[in-house]
């Protein structure tokens, strides 16, 4: 299976989401499966693709002109798709994966969870979401969730589309 994972491009982060991006990249290229992301050679970006890498699993790196342009290409992507835009880059990942994960992010993750799940809830695919809630991460994300169906501004429950995953054993049993 091809996993798409969204994350920080950051290193001024909480350590333990370093050790358990590693571990989850280790278990990803155990299993099998091949990594999709955005490419970049720092944070938990750099964390993940090392460690699927180093586990003997495959990387795919959709990377933007600009990420090419700066030298920011990470040294552990197997098969670089160089693309215009973000906008570009989304597009190819929805179409690159089977899965997408999301593990600690800013904004740029929280723009590639929110265009996934609005394409899902239009009928553009039916592929899953998982929100990592490392260490409680999304906590604050999944209650604004809550509050928008509380509201009703949301067709369906929003767990219709975006799982939430506290451990990798809630990974691997949504997976399986």
């Amino acid at each position: 299976m091809k996993i798409c994972v969204f994350c920080s491009a950051n290193q001024q982060i909480d350590y333990d989401f370093f050790a358990l991006t590693r571990e989850l990249g280790r278990w990803m290229a155990q299993e099998g499966h091949s990594l999709v992301y955005g490419g970049v050679n720092c944070g938990l970006m750099e964390c993940v693709a090392k460690a699927v890498h180093e586990a003997g699993g495959r990387t795919i790196g959709v990377i933007p002109q600009i990420v090419e342009k700066d030298g920011r290409i990470s040294e552990y992507v197997d098969v670089e798709v160089l693309c215009d835009n973000l906008s570009d880059r989304k597009q190819l990942m929805q179409e690159q994966s089977d899965v997408f994960i999301a593990l600690p992010g800013g904004i740029g993750t929280l723009d590639e969870i929110f265009s996934i799940a609005a394409s899902a809830t239009i009928g553009y695919h039916q592929k899953r979401i998982i929100l990592y809630n490392m260490k409680g991460f999304w906590d604050g994300l999944i209650q604004m969730l809550d509050g928008l169906h509380t509201h009703g501004v949301t067709r369906k429950q929003w767990r219709t589309y975006i799982e939430v995953a506290n451990s990798l054993d809630d990974i691997r049993q949504l997976l399986a």
